[in-house]
Formats: structure tokens, C-alpha cells, sequence
């Protein structure tokens, strides 16, 4: 249950931020340039984290479940809080979908997107369905090396986001940048 919870919910938040995140961007006045400066910034924090491995942390339990009917409410409630938000699909996450989202144009690319809150929901519970023999397989030492790698090109992706979005921001800066390099 607290796959399938978890799974749906990061799908929820992918194809939420797909399709009403520019809107709630103009309802708070925020430009895209910045958001995208904030959302590299997170997904800098996040590579960090991942190549420092440094594992993500949950509230721990204070007190024992007593019955089923709790047991099964608290599952899915872990699956949402702090599982899915922000773990799975946190803050980085939803920056880079609206990012996308603004430079779909079509009707398609937009279901696109969401398309790809199916593929991420679908991946997730494959991966959590498969957690305890991929960890076997991979062991700590492979596990680690997968989560630096992946933080490595995270970090690539962030610096992208942050330097498109500063661009935006500071013209200048982004007809001086490409000249020196």
C-alpha cells in the first residue's frame, strides 16, 4: 500500500506542477527566471547531499501503532509525508518540471511532461517493489557509487538551470559569459 501511495503521489506532483505550476508562479508574482535560479540552487543542495552521501532523513516513530487500521493510516501517510514530498518529488523536482513546462508549447509536449509523472510514478514502485535485490545485487559499495554518480550529474544539471535562469535575469551576464569561456 505504501508503494502504490508514494508512487501515485509523486505522479500527482509531477503532472500538478506540469500543468498549474506557471500559474502559480504569476499568482505569487514570481518570474521563472527566478524560480529557476531558486530551483538550480535546490538541486545543487540536492547533488551535494547525494555526493556527500549524506542519506535522507525521517521523522522517527515516538510511540507504537496499536491497531491494523492505524498501522495502514500511518503507512500512508509516511508514503506521502516525508516518502513522496519532498524525498521523491521535493522542491528540485517540482522547479524543473515548471521549468520544462515553460518551454512546452504544444498541447502534446505539455502531456508529455505528465507522461513523464507516469513513467517516474511507474519507475518508483518498480524500484521500491525491487528495493531489497537491487541493494543485494549492488551491495553498499555499489550503492554508493550510484548515488555519487547521480548526484555528480545533478549537480551538471543544476549549474544548467542556474545559469539559464541567471541569464534571463542579468542579460548582460549571459552575452559577456559565453565569450569567455
Amino acid at each position: 500500500r505504501t508503494i502504490v501511495t508514494a508512487s501515485f503521489s509523486a505522479f500527482v506532483v509531477i503532472a500538478v506542477s506540469a500543468l498549474l505550476g506557471l500559474q502559480i508562479l504569476e499568482f505569487f508574482s514570481i518570474s521563472l527566471a527566478s524560480f529557476q535560479v531558486g530551483g538550480g540552487m535546490l538541486l545543487l543542495i540536492s547533488s551535494m547531499n547525494m555526493l556527500n552521501a549524506q542519506p535522507a532523513e525521517a521523522k522517527p516513530q515516538t510511540h507504537e501503532m496499536e491497531d491494523g487500521a492505524e498501522k495502514a493510516a500511518m503507512g500512508a501517510s509516511i508514503a506521502v509525508v516525508p516518502l513522496t514530498i519532498p524525498l521523491l518529488t521535493g522542491p528540485a523536482t517540482m522547479s524543473t518540471v515548471v521549468i520544462y513546462a515553460e518551454k512546452a508549447k504544444t498541447f502534446l509536449q505539455i502531456g508529455t511532461l505528465v507522461g513523464y509523472g507516469v513513467v517516474i510514478g511507474l519507475a518508483t514502485a518498480l524500484c521500491f517493489s525491487l528495493a531489497e535485490p537491487i541493494s543485494r545485487v549492488l551491495g553498499k559499495t555499489g550503492i554508493n557509487v550510484m548515488t555519487r554518480l547521480m548526484g555528480l550529474i545533478l549537480a551538471a544539471l543544476s549549474v544548467e538551470v542556474m545559469a539559464d535562469g541567471l541569464g534571463k535575469l542579468f542579460p548582460l551576464l549571459a552575452h559577456t559569459l559565453p565569450a569567455r569561456l
